[in-house]
């Protein structure tokens, strides 16, 4: 094949590129409409990490990151963006410097805030196509709505230990959106996030080069997209199933009698990893007896003035990363056998890794006739943010 030179590509640039060039449906022109585009990657962590890199090595023009997170220890197990010495640094800063490495001909512009329903509409307008690494439902929805809204494309990745979903969402040409699939979040406390469940690092490289596979194509104008698809994968048993996705003619975003149609801060705010179910807001709110989960502080307040005992239900392994003094450890699995040792007659705080499981517990002993059993909100990680900075972090 004569390649000949071209104004868009420099020569150190066509040598670069010369293995994508040298494919017939992508070509100098395919290449040149990389240069052109402008990606926008909402998340530097598991999902951002693979798909930034390639988009970068790609020959993108130019990509903003959005990320208001700092890069902490157990982000190294799979987001690959960041090393051992940017523990504590912002992420988009560690991220630019990655990709900078990569391909030194890409622009990168800096979005240290993040995403908020304040900036999402206007910084989505700038961009030609948006890749959604994120790992909340709330932003999850957010970008999803931002991006039908500003008439942008929506690339999806997910993943949940060994499983991840992708998939292609362009609602304003006609597609199906996010929440055709998912009209809502689910209920609060029914999905435990990362920090809980875990997760497999090198499955975070399979979506995110998938989703950074949809956006090239998308943008060289070549292949057939995820768009009406959603791509399921069981990495553990090594599956993987398409599902056609339709468009939903009651989605309450992108069909005819949509009811979204702005931005408005209620449809983010509920979590379901982290906010309260009816039942536990109830028990909150009762005037007598205890109150069925409390923050790091006042649960110190309480093992140091009125000794309280703390159960720590996370695995044994986890109390070899860190734990607070004087805890008892009965890990979730033992609960049921071990519940006829643990005392009814004071405070029973109940301890996790981020406070999802310790919710399991409370709820289970409370039915057990444990009233006196609460939840430590935020569980050991949020105790190292407030209370004591000298246990390591996971």
């Amino acid at each position: 094949m004569n390649i000949s030179p071209h104004p868009d590509l420099s020569p150190q640039e066509m040598a670069r590129y010369s293995r994508h060039i040298l494919l017939d449906e992508l070509g100098v022109a395919g290449q040149e409409r990389l240069k052109r585009s402008k990606v926008l990657i909402v998340g530097a962590g598991g999902l951002g990490s693979p798909a930034a890199l390639y988009l970068a090595a790609a020959g993108v023009g130019a990509m903003g990151i959005a990320d208001f997170d700092k890069v902490e220890l157990h982000n190294l197990q799979r987001q690959l963006l960041h090393g051992a010495s940017d523990v504590d640094r912002p992420k988009t800063e560690s991220a630019k410097e990655s990709l900078q490495e990569v391909n030194p001909h890409v622009e990168l512009e800096l979005h240290e805030q993040g995403i908020s329903i304040d900036n999402a509409l206007e910084l989505f307008a700038r961009y030609d196509i948006i890749v959604d690494g994120t790992d909340n439902f709330a932003t999850r929805y957010l970008n999803n709505d931002a991006a039908y809204l500003a008439g942008k494309p929506l690339v999806y990745g997910s993943i949940f230990k060994f499983e991840g979903q992708a998939s292609f969402f362009h609602a304003s040409e006609g597609g199906p959106c996010y929440r055709c699939l998912f009209p809502e979040p689910p209920p609060p406390g029914s999905v435990p996030n990362c920090g809980e469940a875990g997760v497999m690092g090198a499955l975070c490289g399979i979506i995110g080069s998938i989703q950074a596979m949809e956006t090239i194509k998308h943008l060289a104008g070549i292949g057939e997209s995820l768009s009406g698809r959603l791509l399921c994968m069981d990495t553990l048993n090594m599956r993987f199933r398409s599902i056609n996705l339709k468009k939903d003619n009651a989605c309450p975003l992108c069909s005819r009698n949509a009811r979204i149609t702005n931005l408005v801060a209620e449809n983010y705010e509920a979590s379901c990893e982290t906010a309260p179910t009816p039942e536990q807001q109830a028990l909150n709110d009762e005037a007598e007896g205890y109150p069925i989960e409390v923050d790091t502080r006042q649960a110190k307040r309480l093992l140091d003035g009125k000794g309280a005992t703390l159960i720590d239900v996370r695995e044994a392994f986890e109390l070899g990363i860190c734990r607070v003094d004087k805890s008892l450890h009965v890990p979730i699995g033992q609960i049921p056998e071990r519940i006829a040792d643990l005392p009814k007659d004071k405070e029973l705080l109940v301890l996790c890794h981020h406070g999802g499981r310790s919710k399991q517990v409370v709820r289970f002993l409370r039915s057990n006739g444990f009233d006196n059993a609460i939840n430590v909100q935020g569980g050991i990680d949020a105790w190292a943010l407030n209370i004591d900075p000298s246990l390591q972090r996971y």
